[in-house]
């Protein structure tokens, strides 16, 4: 049997479409777990269910499905990580979101491009590999998580927590990079921008609705401060560019016939290398200067299950890394097209890989578009295309 025979348009959209079919919005997981870990067993391929608890905030218990297969000789570990779940069905769909429609050479559904594809990728790589060479070295660890979508990546979050990344050399995860990056297949993105989620409270001084002079308005306040913040002018990273401010909500007073006296509003913050937490509360207290704010001003950050995913560090892979140059030869052997070079706009679970893990972790996945909305596609033969990138990529780095 050849490579052909396992990755292959046929088996793409099959697999594809029995995924693209489960519903599985973070929190709620637990069928598509059952798919992979049966499809899995079915090609045989180690599988397992990896479950863990998230008492604090989320109260969430999730599922992951984990397998490894090991070479015969010590060698490099190969942590190929995709995620399972999806964001809600939104408004505005003209197909059916859970039924999947092919046209040509485009596959719609939720999903479909972020990143059931992907993980299909994955699978069907790691059972080409598997049926086609016999003697390796190292290892392969492949981990399909859940809540990725969610607030915190509690799926891989888990794996890291639980030491089960402790062994890998090297990530990739099949993230539509072209997508998100708005750059052509083959995108290989070398890191991401990180990000973090913070709100400002703002305390004024209340008075009668009649005497406004006698008071200060927190919410005036809070908003000179949203519109200065807004002209901060952003540290610029030579890979990944500028960060960014986006105000996702605010909220303030209340009472019937007062200033209001407090007011608040929320920030998620992308960030590029060296804007950490404090450069963050600086900037909001530099800003605040900036326009004359008026009263007492405290940033805090979100709640989090623990300290090390409150938030999303940034990281970047170097272009001479040798498993850098390896992907790169296996994207020019499989696609007959040298990568395009470009880091991930967003977060994700990559972010936890290359930050917290500390491993080379490359971002390549299928195009498509419409991810987080409605009528999202993902062009079937790059996921073909995808799935031969990983396979080569596994070849190059274990086969003896």
């Amino acid at each position: 049997m050849t490579l052909e025979n396992y990755i292959n348009r046929e088996n793409v959209e099959v697999l594809l479409s029995q995924l693209v079919k489960i519903h599985s919005p973070y929190f709620k997981e637990e069928k598509v777990m059952d798919f992979a870990y049966n499809w899995l067993k079915s090609k045989g391929l180690p599988a397992e269910y990896h479950r863990y608890t998230e008492d604090k905030v989320t109260k969430f218990q999730g599922i992951n499905v984990i397998g490894e297969v090991n070479g015969k000789e010590d060698g490099p570990t190969i942590l190929l990580n995709g995620h399972l779940d999806t964001v809600g069905i939104c408004e505005g769909w003209t197909k059916e979101p859970l039924n999947p429609t092919i046209e040509g050479d485009k596959m719609y559904g939720v999903g479909a491009l972020d990143m059931k594809s992907g993980s299909a990728a994955i699978m069907l790589a790691v059972n080409a590999f598997k049926n086609t060479v016999k003697h390796f070295k190292g290892n392969i660890l492949y981990t399909f998580v859940s809540d990725e979508e969610g607030p915190y990546g509690l799926g891989t979050d888990a794996l890291i927590l639980d030491g089960i990344t402790d062994h890998a050399d090297v990530a990739i995860v099949p993230e539509p990079s072209s997508g998100f990056s708005g750059v052509s297949f083959p995108c290989l993105c070398l890191g991401a921008r990180g990000g973090w989620n913070y709100t400002v409270h703002v305390m004024g001084k209340s008075a009668h609705a009649a005497n406004p002079q006698l008071g200060i308005s927190a919410i005036v306040e809070s908003a000179k401060l949203m519109l200065e913040l807004k002209n901060t002018e952003l540290r610029e990273d030579d890979k990944l560019g500028k960060g960014s401010i986006c105000i996702i909500s605010s909220d303030g007073g209340g009472a019937a016939c007062s200033v209001a006296d407090t007011a608040s509003f929320t920030v998620f913050r992308h960030v590029v290398r060296g804007e950490d937490k404090e450069y963050i509360k600086q900037e909001v207290l530099d800003a605040a200067k900036r326009a004359g704010v008026k009263g007492d001003i405290v940033v805090t950050f979100r709640d989090a299950p623990h300290p090390d995913n409150g938030g999303f560090e940034p990281y970047t892979v170097e272009e001479d890394n040798h498993y850098t140059k390896l992907i790169k030869e296996s994207i020019l052997k499989a696609t007959g097209k040298d990568a395009n070079i470009a880091y991930f706009s967003s977060i994700g679970d990559f972010n936890y890989l290359g930050s917290r893990v500390g491993i080379p972790t490359f971002v390549f996945g299928p195009d498509g578009e419409n991810y987080h909305t409605s009528d999202e596609y993902v062009n079937l033969n790059t996921v073909v295309d995808t799935a031969k990138v990983i396979y080569d990529f596994l070849l190059r780095t274990l086969a003896i």
